[in-house]
């Protein structure tokens, strides 16, 4: 038995060549546009649609709540790091005693969220939204957990503290509403 020898195999560059692929796509029908205007990335698109179904229903003022606390947190942050001193004495009605490292470290705290806050307002994934609305809320708890124990600490109980005790609350109250309302199932028809 004697076996034969087969020539290496030859490499087809058709499905390389950018000519014979975009032949390809429009055998399938794939890339070009519908008779509604859309492009299709692949078939699946194609067949399955843009349905207005598969889309995430969001809570009325969801995108105005995300963008005010962006830039809430943002001026927020500005202030701490450029003013500690003033946007402590604001609060807390007294001056900063020791150094304003600590009020710097919150401004730098307050950007970071203002980031995730502007990532969340320019984003569809509802997962994304969830999260950004999950920290802000953890952060409004937190930060009114600290000033309550730092105005008992102190013994005094400034206008300008309460109002931000009770903005505190409402904030947190507005951002677990949205998280859980954009976290429900939609009801069935």
């Amino acid at each position: 038995m004697a076996s034969k020898s087969h020539p290496p195999l030859m490499k087809k560059h058709s499905q390389t060549d950018l000519i014979s692929r975009l032949k390809s796509r429009k055998i399938l029908g794939v890339g070009g546009e519908d008779d509604d205007g859309e492009v299709h990335r692949s078939k699946i698109s194609q067949m399955l649609g843009n349905e207005l179904k598969f889309t995430v229903r969001e809570p009325i003022g969801l995108r105005v709540w995300i963008l005010i606390s962006a830039v809430g947190f943002t001026v927020m942050a500005v202030m701490a790091l450029v003013f500690p001193n003033q946007l402590y004495e604001l609060v807390f009605e007294e001056e900063l005693s020791t150094t304003s490292i600590s009020v710097r470290l919150y401004g730098a705290a307050l950007l970071s969220l203002a980031l995730i806050m502007w990532n969340g307002l320019y984003t569809a994934e509802k997962v994304i939204i969830q999260w950004t609305l999950l920290s802000e809320a953890c952060f409004f708890a937190v930060q009114f957990l600290v000033t309550s124990v730092t105005l008992v600490e102190i013994g005094i109980l400034p206008n300008a503290a309460m109002l931000l005790l009770l903005s505190r609350v409402l904030f947190f109250v507005v951002a677990m509403a949205y998280y859980y309302h954009l976290g429900r199932k939609p009801k069935k028809i």
